[in-house]
């Protein structure tokens, strides 16, 4: 590849990781915002997980800016720093839904409404498809397993939209107790995941998620 096409490859594969940034802290603040207005620990917990994305992604975006100066061979300081502070906040997470989603099932709270998790839902299934499609298809042209492994990475948020549209969707319509308890668990499994990925790779300082990422 030239060395022009090459930089402008990675120019927008740095573009990709501002706007997955930027994406996620307005998709937090959303999240969060109706997660709490609502009572619907589900979209709440999403919008957290979103907020410590946010994190990942600086990790992410620092990794590539180092990559359009020169070649690297593994994470810096910086990036191992960020990978284990969001493991940290992950884990906390995790264990915040699994007792918010106790607690939930034994007073036998219930969401006022889950609308606003349908529609934050459907933004993110169709913004973190773009974001896997166009991360996949950069990093494949570049030949970079640190920028293809993001992409597989991104599949997670993925994921979790769809948790969270499944879960807003059926008691939207139906009223099934405990269904967002329920959500919110299936969420805090991938952030437990995702927690233990980060503190993985942070330890062995590879470029490249773990095998089973995502």
């Amino acid at each position: 590849m030239e060395k022009e096409t090459f930089k402008k490859k990675l120019n927008y594969a740095l573009w990709l990781s501002i706007i997955t940034i930027v994406y996620n802290t307005l998709e937090g603040l959303a999240s969060t915002f109706f997660g709490a207005s609502d009572e619907t620990l589900a979209l709440f917990g999403f919008g957290v997980d979103s907020f410590v994305e946010v994190l990942s992604g600086v990790g992410i975006a620092h990794m590539i800016y180092r990559m359009k100066r020169s070649d690297i061979q593994e994470r810096d300081k910086f990036e191992i720093t960020a990978l284990r502070i969001t493991g940290t906040a992950l884990y906390i997470l995790t264990a915040g839904l699994v007792v918010g989603a106790v607690i939930a099932i034994f007073n036998q709270s219930e969401p006022e409404s889950t609308l606003a998790g349908i529609i934050v839902a459907g933004i993110s299934i169709l913004t973190m498809y773009f974001l896997y499609r166009e991360k996949m298809k950069v990093g494949e042209k570049l030949e970079s397993q640190p920028i293809i492994s993001d992409a597989k990475c991104t599949k997670t948020c993925f994921y979790l939209s769809f948790i969270l549209l499944g879960s807003s969707l059926v008691y939207e319509f139906w009223h099934i107790p405990y269904i967002d308890a329920l959500g919110s668990l299936g969420i805090a499994w991938y952030a437990y995941k995702e927690g233990r990925e980060a503190f993985q790779n942070a330890k062995s300082k590879s470029l490249s998620c773990c095998s089973d990422c995502c």
